[in-house]
């Protein structure tokens, strides 16, 4: 064979390898990855969302320290070392903020006490891990708890009117354990749903005289509303 024939040959063999896949020993290229755009949407969408924690945690601060009407958006901008534009590209107003806060923390203390009657454990034990969870909840979200009590005549009247009924969802869903405890024979109540407001009332206040590496810790708290709770329901004797 011909040196001509030979490299017509190679190249005959070179192209039937490349139809068939192959790049003739050559190192095999990647195709590229497309990157889904999810994950950086994700990652910005956290950004935003801890931009938002801050900026709703500093004027709880303040609105708290301070109240509602002698707070500014600046004085929170400036808390936090921001200009108020950094305050406007996440929320329009200052009552938006508010809302913002009240609806927090009243989401907060709701999920922990469903939490709580969603287990199904024995009447007696869910009511003492209503109460411990309903305490533990109002310390930790303290400041938006009192926010939200003390400053709802701020709230625009069409949250004002959504807020109540949050609060009417929540003592409800109290009101309608305590009935099935009555009807099991552990509770007495005449009024299922004033007992849901006295023990609302009892723990919702600690928001305000509450200070943290004071008298009581939260757990003694927790015990002391308990028992006086179960004493209010006749769940145990006075004596014992």
């Amino acid at each position: 064979m011909t040196s001509k024939q030979v490299d017509n040959a190679n190249r005959a063999a070179l192209s039937r390898a490349k139809a068939n896949g192959h790049n003739g020993g050559a190192i095999p290229t990647k195709e590229p990855v497309a990157v889904s755009p999810e994950k950086p949407l994700k990652f910005r969408d956290e950004v935003a969302q801890l931009k938002r924690d801050r900026i709703v945690d500093t004027a709880a601060d303040l609105f708290y320290e301070q109240g509602y009407a002698n707070t500014t958006l600046d004085a929170v901008a400036e808390q936090m070392g921001f200009s108020k534009a950094f305050i406007y590209s996440n929320f329009s107003s200052k009552p938006e903020l508010l809302v913002e806060i009240c609806i927090r923390g009243v989401a907060h203390v709701h999920e922990a006490v469903e939490g709580a009657l969603n287990l199904r454990l024995d009447t007696r034990t869910t009511l003492a891990l209503v109460v411990e969870r309903y305490v533990s909840s109002v310390l930790k979200y303290q400041k938006y708890i009192a926010v939200y009590t003390r400053e709802e005549k701020s709230l625009p009247a069409d949250e004002a009117v959504r807020a109540n009924e949050k609060r009417r969802q929540f003592f409800s869903m109290i009101a309608d354990f305590i009935e099935r405890g009555c009807d099991e024979g552990v509770f007495k109540s005449d009024d299922p749903l004033l007992s849901a407001l006295t023990l609302g009332g009892s723990v919702t206040w600690m928001a305000f005289w509450y200070r943290e590496g004071g008298r009581l810790q939260p757990h003694e708290i927790a015990s002391n509303i308990t028992r006086s709770t179960m004493l209010m329901l006749g769940a145990v004797d006075a004596d014992r």
